[in-house]
C-alpha cells in the first residue's frame, strides 16, 4: 500500500466494476476545451517563458539523457561518466543553479526527464512543462485532469514515423498521455480501468511502438469507512498501441475476479480478491521477450498468490510466464489503523508491498539477477531465468507501512554494487496548543528511520552501511531521517535524499558523505512563483549533462511541505 489520502470517499456498490472486463478509453483531439487540447500554455502569465526556440530534440542513445523512470529499460537507476557529466571529484562544488516553482502544491513529486537539453516534469497540479535544462525556461505547458506524479518517457510516435516524437505519461485518475514532444499537443489520452480509485504512480516503459501502463489505486484509503463495500480493484500492466492509444492487451495481477466474500461487523458486504496494484516502473528483458512488475499487497482477504510477488509476463502476449510472492497472506488496508477496523482483513497483513521496480542486472561471469527491494526492510535477488527462483536476501530494517525500501534503489553493474535507501520511517505520540487548547496525536518521530546500504551484487552481503544524520531533525519540528526518495549513483557516488530536506551524495567506495544540500529553504525562481524546500519523498535525483535535477516538497502525511524542483551544476555554472 502506498497511502495516498487523508480523506475517505464513500461509494455506492454500484460504482464497483472490477468484477467486469475494463478496457482502455481512448480520446483524440478534436473540438474540446483547452484543457483536452492544449497548443498553447495554460500558464495565466508568460513570466519565465524562453524567448527562442527550444533545443532540437533527438532520441540519441549515445547522447546524455535520462528517459523515463530508472535512466535504462532496466531500471538501474545508474549514469555513466560520460552522460552524467559530473564525476566523484566535482561532486562537493555541485550548486544550485537555477529552481522552479510549482504553483500552488505541497507536494514535488514528479521525476524530471531530460533529453536534448530540454527537460519534462509533471506536477501535483496536474502541469506539465517543458523547460529549458540549462536555464529552466518554459517552452510549453500542458494541463492533464489530475496530478501527474509518474516520470515521463519519450518516444517516436510510431515504430514508421521515428521523426515525430512524443512524450507519455500518467495521471492520478488512471489516465495515460500523449503529448507531441515539440508543441504539448495532446496526440490521445486513454483511461486505463474504470474502477472510480485507479490511479497511476508507476512510470510507463515504451518499447518498439507498445507503451507498457501500470496500474494502481487508492481503494485501500475507502476502507475505513465500514459502510463502503471493500474491496474490488485488481492491479493491471496495460500494453498500449504508442501511436493511437488502442489497448493490445491488459493483464491483470490477480486473474480471479473479485466476489462476495463476507458481511463486516456493520453489515456491509465485502468483496475479494482485490488490491495488488503495481506502484512502480515495469522493467524490460526485450532479449527474452518478458517484462517484469512488482506487485502490492491485497485489500481484503483472501490475498491472492500474487500479491506482495514479481510477475513476469510475455511481451508480446502479456500472458504470466512466472511468479514469485516473497510476502504471504498481506492483506491490510487503511482500515487497519484506524478506530472502526471492520473493513480491516482478518489476516490483517503487515503492509510489506514493492513499491520499487525491479532491477535487471548481469553479474561477472555472465549471470542474471532480479533484484527486488521490498518494504519489509528485505532486499531478494530472483534468478529470471529460473522462474524466479530465490537467489539471495538480506535485510536491511524493520519495514512496515512507509517503511523498508520504499521507492527504488540503483545499480553500478561495472562495481557489481547495489545501492539502497532505508526507510523505515516512524511516528510518534506529540501534544500541541491550539487555540489556547492541547491537543494530541502523532508526528513524526526524528529519532527513527534512514541508513543507506551497498550490497554485493553476487550474494547481496553488506560492503558498507552509512548511519542516518543524528543532528538534521535538531532544531525542526515534524521531522525525520527516514529515506524514502528512489536513489540514483554515478561512478563514485550515490545520492539519497530524506524526508529532514537533506540531499546528499555518499561515496560508493565507502559511504562517507561527500556532499549535503539542504533543500529546505526559500528559494528564488525562474518562474517568478513563491517556492520552498521540505522533505524529499518519492522520485530520485536526475542526472545528465553535467546537471543534477530534484524536487523538494512533500506535505502529504506530516513530512514538511514544498513545492520546489532544484537545478544543480558544479560550482552553479
Amino acid at each position: 500500500m502506498k497511502l495516498q489520502s487523508s480523506r475517505f470517499i464513500l461509494l455506492p456498490a454500484a460504482l464497483i466494476c472490477a468484477a467486469l472486463p475494463c478496457f482502455a478509453q481512448v480520446s483524440h483531439p478534436g473540438k474540446s476545451s483547452s484543457t483536452d487540447n492544449p497548443n498553447t500554455p495554460q500558464s495565466k502569465s508568460r513570466v519565465g517563458f524562453c524567448s527562442s526556440s527550444p533545443m532540437k530534440f533527438a532520441l540519441d542513445p549515445e547522447a546524455p539523457q535520462w528517459n523515463g523512470w530508472g535512466a535504462s529499460i532496466s531500471n538501474k537507476r545508474f549514469q555513466s561518466s560520460s552522460t552524467a557529466g559530473i564525476s566523484q571529484a566535482n561532486v562537493p562544488r555541485l550548486k544550485p543553479k537555477w529552481a522552479f516553482g510549482f504553483d500552488g502544491a505541497v507536494a514535488a513529486y514528479g521525476q524530471p526527464m531530460v533529453l536534448s537539453g530540454n527537460l519534462f516534469v509533471g506536477s501535483e497540479k496536474g502541469q506539465i512543462f517543458s523547460l529549458d535544462a540549462r536555464s529552466g525556461c518554459i517552452h510549453w505547458s500542458f494541463q492533464a485532469a489530475a496530478g501527474v506524479r509518474t516520470a515521463i518517457i519519450a518516444g517516436p510516435e510510431s515504430e514508421t514515423n521515428s521523426a515525430s516524437l512524443a512524450i507519455y505519461f500518467g495521471d492520478q485518475h488512471g489516465a495515460v498521455y500523449a503529448l507531441d514532444l515539440a508543441s504539448g499537443h495532446m496526440l490521445w489520452k486513454a483511461q486505463t480501468d474504470s474502477h472510480p480509485a485507479t490511479l497511476i504512480t508507476g512510470s510507463p516503459q515504451l518499447w518498439k511502438g507498445r507503451l507498457y501502463v501500470p496500474v494502481a489505486s487508492s481503494e485501500e484509503d475507502f476502507a475505513p469507512n465500514s459502510r463502503y463495500e471493500c474491496c474490488s480493484f485488481r492491479g493491471s500492466l496495460i500494453a498500449l498501441d504508442a501511436s493511437s492509444g488502442r489497448q493490445i492487451w491488459k493483464t491483470y495481477t490477480i486473474n480471479e475476479m473479485p466476489h462476495k466474500t463476507q458481511l463486516n461487523s456493520a453489515d456491509t458486504q465485502l468483496w475479494g480478491p482485490s488490491g495488488a496494484g503495481v506502484w512502480s516502473a515495469p522493467t524490460l528483458d526485450p532479449d527474452h521477450n518478458m517484462i517484469y512488475i512488482a506487485t502490492g499487497n491485497a485489500y481484503s482477504d483472501p490475498a491472492p498468490a500474487t500479491s506482495d510477488s514479481v510477475l513476469a509476463l510475455d511481451l508480446t502476449s502479456g500472458k504470466l510466464l512466472w511468479s514469485r510472492q516473497l510476502t504471504e497472506n498481506d492483506a491490510y488496508n487503511s482500515a487497519c489503523y484506524q478506530a472502526d477496523q471492520s473493513n480491516c482483513p482478518k489476516s490483517r497483513g503487515k503492509d510489506f508491498d514493492f513499491g520499487s521496480s525491479p532491477i535487471l542486472v548481469s553479474l561477472t561471469g555472465g549471470h542474471r539477477e532480479l533484484i527486488a527491494p521490498q518494504k519489509s526492510g528485505v532486499v531478494y535477488a530472483l534468478d529470471p531465468d529460473q522462474e524466479g527462483k530465490l537467489l539471495w536476501q538480506m535485510r536491511l530494517g524493520d519495514g512496515g507501512p512507509l517503511g523498508g525500501v520504499e521507492w527504488g534503489a540503483a545499480a553500478d553493474t561495472d562495481a557489481q554494487i547495489l545501492y539502497a535507501a532505508l526507510s523505515d520511517c516512524n511516528w510518534k505520540p506529540i501534544e500541541w496548543m491550539e487555540d489556547g487548547v492541547k491537543k494530541s496525536g502523532y508526528g513524526l518521530d526524528p529519532a527513527k528511520g534512514g541508513g543507506m546500504f551497498a550490497l554485493r551484487l553476487a550474494d547481496g552481503q553488506q560492503v558498507w552501511h552509512a548511519s542516518p544524520s543524528a543532528t538534521s531533525c535538531q532544531d525542526r519540528s515534524m521531522c525525520s531521517p527516514a529515506q524514502l526518495a528512489a536513489v540514483s549513483a554515478i561512478p563514485g557516488a550515490v545520492f539519497s535524499g530524506a524526508l529532514d530536506g537533506h540531499l546528499r551524495a555518499y561515496s560508493a567506495a565507502n559511504g562517507r558523505i561527500l556532499w549535503d544540500f539542504d533543500t529546505v529553504q526559500d528559494f528564488t525562481t525562474v518562474n517568478g512563483v513563491a517556492a520552498r524546500g521540505g522533505s524529499i519523498n518519492g522520485p530520485g535525483p536526475v542526472i545528465v549533462g553535467g546537471m543534477l535535477f530534484m524536487n523538494s516538497g512533500y506535505g502529504r502525511f506530516g513530512e514538511a511541505a514544498g513545492n520546489v524542483l532544484i537545478a544543480f551544476s558544479v560550482e552553479g555554472k
